[in-house]
């Protein structure tokens, strides 16, 4: 299969696909990103003076946000400032066009504009509006407002995440987010799929997205353990509480390493890895069950065991008998690995990145269909005239006193 980004392939499965994204900041942004990474032509509308915030986020790179950078490449910018009445109805008649719309106020203010989608699917039934919040569009905690971090200790992560003697402990980045920017995604390739199902006139439908569901979801059997046998589950570092051998362990070099003997058969394709074969016969150690109970002491073994040899040569010897293992990667020695600069690192054309900067791509792949190119990172507003002149019909005068009006941007000739 081709590396995303590269020779020209088949359109993208969401080719002719329009998406309206209100959304700003992190989740919505990236669920438009997943969008147009299969094909969907994305139309970003931010404040026409300030633009979306994530422009002032750090790191930034001669002014250009990193992080904004990798969420909003090859996007249109449209400013429209939708607190003014005018600019709400521009965006009313986007939407007439479009197939879906991404948004992500706080519940109850699009319907405050009369933008709900009552509102918007009444010229166009066909739209899906996708949704994303803090804690959803209904339940009790649907008017709080809500960020990733938030998301990432309501859910029950942060609780989990650490180690037994340290504090609960958020992620250094948009984990909440991001997981439910791609859960919208989904979602709104699913309420596709049904519209397109459901032929000619068929209604599009709302996608609620709370930001702490889909991180929730992946916390594995936390909740169940709880609700059926009354356990909290509790921090466990890098061990998994399930299976043994499992963990993080530094080698003599000083690189670390993973490993991961999650089953039986890899348990013992890793005791003969270490010239161990006795531990597949020792009750301490011959089981699953064993060895969680003597999970203590069998890692003293394995820690030993790795501190004995650079990391290379050991990760070798775990590759050769096929043990699940892999070197723990910074940044990095992901930019320098044949495998990821070949999968998965795409570029960024026509940025003050440079040449050499990369990112990861689509984050799957399809046959027959290379990916999309990440060409460039749209100004605040770059495409108003483009999309507002020929979609909505406005001429160059209309422009001229809806921009002096400041309900938009980019609309100069």
């Amino acid at each position: 299969m081709e590396k995303p980004g590269g020779p020209a392939s088949a359109p993208g499965p969401l080719a002719g696909v329009r998406v309206i994204e209100l959304g700003s900041m992190y989740a919505a942004p990236t669920a438009g990103r997943m969008l147009r990474d299969f094909g969907a032509d994305v139309v970003k509308v931010e404040d026409p003076a300030a633009g979306d915030f994530a422009r002032q986020w750090q790191p930034a790179h001669e002014g250009l946000a990193i992080g904004f950078s990798r969420l909003n490449s090859g996007k249109r910018s449209v400013g429209v400032d939708l607190r003014q009445p005018a600019g709400r109805d521009l965006v009313k008649r986007l939407a007439r066009g479009a197939d879906v719309v991404i948004e992500n106020f706080r519940p109850g203010r699009m319907e405050s504009w009369g933008m709900g989608y009552k509102e918007l699917s009444k010229d166009n039934p066909g739209l899906v509006l996708t949704r994303v919040s803090g804690f959803g569009q209904t339940g009790p905690y649907s008017g709080r407002p809500g960020f990733g971090t938030v998301a990432e200790t309501a859910s029950g992560y942060a609780f989990l995440n650490g180690w037994p003697d340290t504090p609960p402990t958020a992620p250094p980045f948009g984990f909440a987010d991001s997981i439910a920017g791609i859960s919208a995604a989904f979602g709104t390739a699913m309420a596709l799929y049904r519209r397109a199902a459901g032929g000619a006139g068929a209604a599009g439908g709302e996608v609620d997205i709370a930001l702490y569901e889909p991180l929730m979801f992946i916390l594995g059997d936390a909740v169940l353990r709880y609700t059926s046998s009354g356990e909290i589950m509790q921090r466990h570092g890098n061990a998994s509480g399930a299976a043994s051998p499992r963990g993080i362990y530094e080698a003599a070099d000083g690189g670390w390493l993973s490993i991961a003997a999650s089953n039986q058969t890899i348990a013992m394709r890793l005791f003969d890895a270490m010239g161990r074969p006795d531990l597949k016969t020792d009750d301490r150690y011959a089981t699953n069950t064993a060895r969680m109970a003597n999970n203590a002491a069998l890692q003293e073994i394995v820690v030993g065991w790795v501190r004995t040899r650079p990391r290379d040569e050991v990760l070798a010897i775990l590759d050769e008998h096929e043990v699940v293992a892999a070197a723990v990667n910074d940044s990095r020695d992901i930019s320098r690995d044949p495998h990821f600069t070949e999968r998965t690192l795409v570029g960024l054309a026509n940025t003050v990145l440079g040449p050499a900067a990369r990112m990861p791509g689509p984050i799957l792949h399809m046959d027959g269909y290379a990916g999309p190119s990440y060409d460039g990172v749209p100004e605040v507003g770059e495409h108003t005239r483009e999309i507002l002149g020929r979609d909505l019909g406005l001429s160059a005068a209309e422009l001229a006193r809806l921009a002096a009006d400041g309900v938009i941007s980019g609309a100069a000739e």
